[in-house]
């Protein structure tokens, strides 16, 4: 090297890393050909690690705290380079920087539903969506498993591969447990739990630590939804005979106040009792067997009444239509 490459050789005395941007997770020092002096300084500060790689190998890492570098600062460092005495002229490695701070509000969800089998609907498909947070714990594994030598690594860079890795996570949990959709649902921090117990092995092997995790949400599709608010409804009704009555005893006011007065009503009462031992039988899967005389002897006139309630109970949800249609064919066949 001549006199003039020697003066303007530059070298490096001081290693810092100030986090401008969140989200990086590791971060290589600028070097652009330059080496490090011997004595020089290197500042970790607190929610940070250093690595020192050396022709691709890991040697020395750094806690936080001010650090002079020299052969006693860098025993690794210095086994892999074979230095039988203090070196004095400068080194060339590369520098890492970790970030330790917690990763907060990392998001995982279902993109699309997923199918499970339940215990208690049979086949079913439900979402779910929820929050975690974690921290870098071993950055020789993080180095090695994931960021190698890449300039910057983010936790964009690594959110799809937690994420996916987490639903299917959850799909096994959710076949294993046998707990059935409702239960799980209601039960949500505990099913967090188990979730995150069984995601710590795979942060773990990629040299993190899952600090928490939250279900936010388990729920089915809306269409499933709406059935099973369907179900809901049905058996929040109960006997649908007492349903009918009351529903009738209700509108005798109305029915008053309009053209036909109570005589009208008494019509509607009769549809209503008559309309609910029919529905009660149904409900029951005895559609096909003889019922109680009062349904089989309806007289015509009621008949449209009749139909007006089961109209009425299929607008909103408490009849299926193919049940509506089934009971509006059988009670048509009484008119001709």
């Amino acid at each position: 090297m001549g006199l003039f490459d020697f003066v303007k050789k530059q070298f490096i005395d001081i290693i810092h890393w100030t986090e401008e941007a969140d989200g990086v997770l590791a971060t290589r020092f600028p070097m652009a050909d330059m080496e490090i002096q011997n004595g020089a300084s290197l500042t970790v500060r607190e929610s940070q690690l250093a690595l020192f790689v050396d022709e691709g190998k890991v040697a020395d890492l750094f806690q936080p705290g001010r650090h002079t570098l020299t052969t006693q600062t860098l025993p690794v460092l210095t086994y892999l380079k074979n230095w039988d005495k203090l070196f004095e002229s400068p080194f060339k490695s590369d520098v890492y920087f970790f970030s330790t701070r917690l990763q907060l509000d990392r998001k995982w969800g279902t993109p699309n539903p997923i199918t499970i089998r339940d215990k208690e609907f049979g086949i079913v498909r439900l979402r779910a969506f929820g929050i975690y947070s974690y921290r870098m714990a071993d950055p020789k594994k993080f180095y090695t498993e994931v960021s190698g030598t890449r300039e910057t690594y983010t936790v964009e860079d690594l959110d799809g591969q937690l994420r996916n890795t987490m639903i299917a996570s959850m799909t096994d949990l959710f076949a294993d447990s046998g707990v059935a959709f409702l239960d799980m649902a209601a039960n949500q921090e505990e099913f967090g739990n188990k979730l995150k117990e069984k995601m710590l092995p795979v942060f773990e092997r990629y040299g993190l630590a899952l600090d928490n995790l939250v279900v936010q949400n388990v729920s089915l599709p809306e269409e499933l939804q709406k059935v099973l608010d369907q179900r809901i409804g049905m058996n929040m009704v109960g006997d649908l005979g007492k349903y009918a009555q009351y529903q009738a005893a209700n509108a005798i006011p109305i029915a008053a106040a309009n053209e036909g007065g109570l005589a009208g009503a008494g019509v509607g009462l009769g549809a209503g009792i008559a309309m609910g031992q029919t529905m009660a039988a149904a409900m029951s899967g005895q559609a096909g067997v003889p019922t109680a005389a009062p349904a089989a002897t309806q007289a015509a006139e009621d008949i449209p009444a009749l139909l007006e309630k089961l109209h009425e109970l299929k607008t909103k949800g408490i009849l299926s239509q193919v049940e509506f249609d089934a009971k509006k064919a059988e009670l048509l066949k009484r008119l001709v």
